[in-house]
This record gives C-alpha cells, sequence and structure tokens, in this order.
C-alpha cells in the first residue's frame, strides 16, 4: 500500500465540543455531524461595554484553616450551608419565589481545595452530549444518571454591557437563534443588578440547552473569585441518562404566561413556537422586551431570554 492511502477501516476520532478545556470530553451525536463552528470557553469572558472583567479576583477570601468551612465562622457563608456533604444544592424546589445567594470559597480562601462550598468552580463532573433533536436544532443530554441538586454545566459566554447586548438582539431577524440571557438579582434597598451574558460566538455547553416550561435544571447565579455571577445550572430533580437537559428562559422555574394575546409581540410579529413537548406547554418561548428599548424602571422580576 502506498504511504498517501488512508485506510477506509480507520476510526475516526470523537468530537469534543469542550476542545479539552472541560473536565470531561462533550461528545457530539450523530457521528460525523457537530454544530456550527464558535470560541469556545469554560467561563465567562468580558465582551464590549462590560462593567467588571469577570476573570478579575474581587472578593477577599475566608480564613477557615483547620475547620470545615461553616456558616458564622466562614466569611463565605453567610446565613448556611450552600450545599450538602453529596454536593448538592441544599435550596432546590418549583415553588420557590426566589433562591438565597450562594458564594463559593475562591482562590484567596485559606481552606482546602476538598471544602465542600467549592462545587461550580470544579467544572462538569457528568458525561454530557450535544445532540441533534427533531425540531429544535441542537440540543444538550446528558450520557449519566444526575441526582437532585447536583451542578450539571454553567452557562458562560460575552458578559456585555446594557447598549451592546440590546444592539445584538436588535439587529437579530426572526429566523436568527438567539442565545442572549439577561439575569436580573433584585437586592437590599430595591437595587436590581443585571448581568448579560452572550455565548453566541464565544460560549461553552451551556448554548446548547433548549428552553422547557417543565424544566429539569435549575439557573442558580454563584459568586467565587468576581462580582460577575456565573450562571450555574443545577438538577431540579434526578434526571436519567439520554435525557435532554432544559431549563426556563423566562428565569422562572415554572414558565407562567400573563398576556392575552400569546401568539404575537407587540409589535405584530409572531412569536416563536415552543417544542418542548411538556404536558403544561405554554406554546411559546418567553420573551423579554426589555432588551429591545432603552430600560424606563430599574428592571423587573425575572431573568429573561428571548
Amino acid at each position: 500500500m502506498a504511504a498517501s492511502e488512508e485506510d477506509p477501516e480507520a476510526p475516526t476520532e470523537e468530537l469534543d465540543v469542550a476542545c479539552g478545556l472541560e473536565n470531561l470530553p462533550v461528545s457530539v451525536w450523530p457521528p460525523g455531524a457537530g454544530p456550527e463552528p464558535f470560541q469556545y470557553t469554560p467561563n465567562h469572558v468580558a465582551g464590549p461595554g462590560a462593567d467588571a472583567d469577570p476573570a478579575q479576583i474581587t472578593f477577599p477570601g475566608c480564613t477557615c484553616r483547620s475547620a470545615p468551612c461553616r456558616p458564622g465562622t466562614c466569611s463565605c457563608l453567610r446565613r448556611e450551608d450552600n450545599y450538602d456533604e453529596r454536593s448538592r444544592l441544599r435550596h432546590v424546589a418549583s415553588d420557590a419565589q426566589c433562591a438565597p445567594p450562594v458564594f463559593e470559597c475562591n482562590v484567596l480562601c485559606q481552606c482546602p481545595d476538598r471544602c465542600r462550598n467549592r462545587v461550580v468552580q470544579r467544572g462538569l463532573q457528568f458525561r454530557l452530549q450535544v445532540f441533534k433533536t427533531e425540531q429544535k436544532g441542537w440540543g444538550l443530554r446528558t450520557l449519566e444518571c444526575i441526582p437532585k441538586g447536583r451542578f450539571v454545566c454553567e452557562y458562560a459566554g460575552e458578559v456585555l454591557g446594557g447598549s451592546e447586548v440590546r444592539r445584538r438582539v436588535q439587529s437579530q431577524t426572526i429566523h436568527d437563534s438567539n442565545y442572549i440571557i439577561a439575569v436580573r438579582e433584585h437586592v437590599w434597598n430595591g437595587r436590581v443588578i443585571e448581568t448579560f451574558v452572550d455565548p453566541t460566538r464565544i460560549g461553552n455547553v451551556g448554548r446548547f440547552l433548549n428552553h422547557s416550561c417543565e424544566p429539569n435544571l435549575l439557573m442558580i447565579p454563584v459568586r467565587t473569585d468576581s462580582t460577575v455571577p456565573t450562571l450555574a445550572l443545577f438538577a431540579a430533580r434526578d434526571i436519567l441518562p439520554e435525557e435532554e437537559l432544559s431549563y426556563d428562559y423566562s428565569g422562572r422555574f415554572l414558565n407562567r404566561m400573563d398576556r392575552e394575546n400569546q401568539a404575537r409581540l407587540d409589535d405584530g410579529t409572531p412569536r416563536k413556537p415552543c417544542y418542548c413537548g411538556a404536558q403544561s406547554c405554554a406554546a411559546f418561548l418567553p420573551y423579554d422586551g426589555s432588551l429591545y428599548c432603552p430600560p424606563e424602571k430599574p428592571g423587573v422580576s425575572e431573568e429573561g431570554k428571548v
């Protein structure tokens, strides 16, 4: 056989969507196919107009050395433990009106790496796969069981300023896929903290998560080193192997509809249909009109992904 000839029986290397940047490779199904190219990043990166660099260390560390980090003595645990002894988020409930703040121990903390308050920062712990769905384009599923409360993945991408995110949203057509998410956190004295993330061109596996009106994931802002929150997705219930992973794009655990004219937006444009297949499906994807015009008020009470 000539040296230039190729063996037709030679196995092809399995595609890793994560490009080796995660703890575990993220495979693709079907073999030989793959999503459109994008730059992979396991964590947030600063984009145009970002108020803070997500890579900058802005939190001081705790001084817990000889004892485990505990509420009352650890500066990272303000009120109670974030996770139990099995690394499960303690507060996972479908009827929760709001999520308590989560601060993990960081690189400046004196506690060991095995500290129970270090979960999201450890990255992927379950084998995930990007796969082609019948109606929703590419999706993300798990290849193994994920217990309720366990961290699954981040929703990472470019952190943008308000004017840049509105410019990007307004330049999209009805045929374009939109990955931009706006997370609004209500803090003391009526203040609202907004975080805008766009993984369209630079992002991680979270960009392949589809919406569901009965999701199996819950998004929680988690802070470790930076004031910019990690948008962490936790299992809202026990998840079985090969089950598609999903969350509610509106940011609420249950996708409640509060508009009479559900089929069209304010300008008469048809809303994008929802194909989640849930029994309580609202028929259309959640819509956040605040990204299409300058905000007149401090914010609204939910997260929004168009």
